[in-house]
């Protein structure tokens, strides 16, 4: 079965500690979610929303209690909507500190996210929890009564939007043909090397996002025996940490085989690593992070595209793109992206808009041939 990937056990090391900064009905909450199977990095998400609301909760005197982690439940059951409404306006306004010194709004996204977080936690509180009588720990949800923004674009709109950052059929198999024979032409001999001695691995993660779509913990989290050549096949853990089977293509297969081939030679790991993407830092080999995948992604797309940065979920997104436009079926796609409803993958569906175009050059040709009728 997959390992879990540095940033599960980050986000598990990061719950441990925030937890201890939190009532202790926040704790019965996450332990009911693993049990669900909410993944470590969504609850660790949702635990940092928790600490902003329940420390603005004491900033603002909802509470007699002095710490977050001493405020009873019987004070959320007395939080108005124009309270909730209000946080949520404080965290639009507020500005956060992105980097040293510089500062930016947060983003809608992110407000969303904190809405969704606090629904759960309310929704569990009042109908999931039991106290000692059988009952609820409260009845009154405020949080049912805030809305969750909506998107501020359609499906379509979306789609032609992620359009403009993915990689068509042939840019994808150009990108691959880049990275294995054109990358290293111009290198400083220092970068080259180091270039060299990672080529079959970055090849490998390349290639497995192209051909097969798996998301980035995905591949962050593959170990030796989650792989079928045979088959060609491996096995994932997805999102609620459901272990699943996806299919690779040939290329894909035959890159990822050509890095295997080398692995031991080139890294030298611990017999005890089974991961199959590792990275060498002082002659030691340790599994690869998600953020290295995403920055060696951004590198070499970079010097593909000329400047324009791609990251691995856009590589995800032209596996789906490249799969509707090679008339694959949506629940193949489905099965294949690890979507748990068709209604998520019906949205790759505005991706490919190459059925929009035939018709619209067919219409445009109807039109000149009707002038031409008329004319005569």
């Amino acid at each position: 079965m997959p390992a879990p990937t540095r940033k599960t056990l980050s986000a598990e090391q990061h719950i441990e500690r925030a937890l201890k900064e939190l009532p202790s009905y926040v704790s019965e909450y996450v332990r009911a979610k693993k049990r669900n199977g909410y993944s470590p990095i969504t609850l660790s998400g949702y635990l940092h929303d928790y600490k902003e609301f329940f420390k603005w909760i004491c900033e603002e005197g909802k509470t007699k209690a002095k710490k977050p982690e001493e405020v009873p439940y019987e004070d959320l059951e007395k939080l108005s909507k124009i309270d909730v409404e209000f946080f949520i306006e404080k965290l639009t306004d507020v500005k956060i500190e992105k980097s040293k010194d510089v500062f930016v709004q947060r983003s809608n996204a992110s407000v969303t996210r904190f809405i969704q977080s606090l629904k759960s936690l309310f929704n569990y509180l009042t109908t999931e929890s039991e106290k000692g009588d059988g009952e609820c720990y409260f009845y009154r949800n405020v949080m049912a009564k805030i809305k969750t923004p909506k998107k501020q674009e359609t499906a379509a709109r979306r789609a032609k939007r992620i359009n403009t950052t993915i990689l068509n059929n042939e840019q994808m198999k150009g990108f691959l043909e880049f990275v294995k024979h054109y990358y290293a032409l111009g290198l400083s001999p220092a970068n080259q090397k180091r270039f060299e001695r990672d080529r079959y691995r970055d090849t490998a993660i390349i290639s497995l996002f192209l051909g097969s779509g798996i998301r980035v913990n995905e591949l962050a989290g593959l170990l030796l025996t989650d792989i079928d050549l045979q088959q060609g096949d491996i096995n994932v853990v997805r999102k609620g940490n459901d272990l699943d089977t996806v299919s690779l293509t040939p290329t894909a297969l035959k890159d990822l085989r050509a890095y295997l081939d080398v692995r031991e030679e080139v890294y030298k790991p611990d017999k005890k690593n089974k991961y199959v993407f590792v990275s060498k830092y002082k002659g030691v080999a340790n599994p690869i992070g998600v953020r290295t995948i995403q920055s060696l992604i951004n590198k070499y797309s970079e010097a593909f595209l000329e400047g324009k940065r791609l990251s691995p979920h856009k590589l995800r997104h032209s596996f789906a793109n490249s799969w509707l436009d090679n008339n694959g079926s949506l629940i193949g796609l489905r099965d294949q992206l690890g979507h748990n409803t068709i209604e998520t993958t019906t949205l790759y569906t505005n991706l490919s808009q190459q059925e929009q175009r035939n018709v619209l050059n067919r219409m445009s040709i109807s039109e000149v041939q009707e002038i031409d009728e008329l004319e005569e």
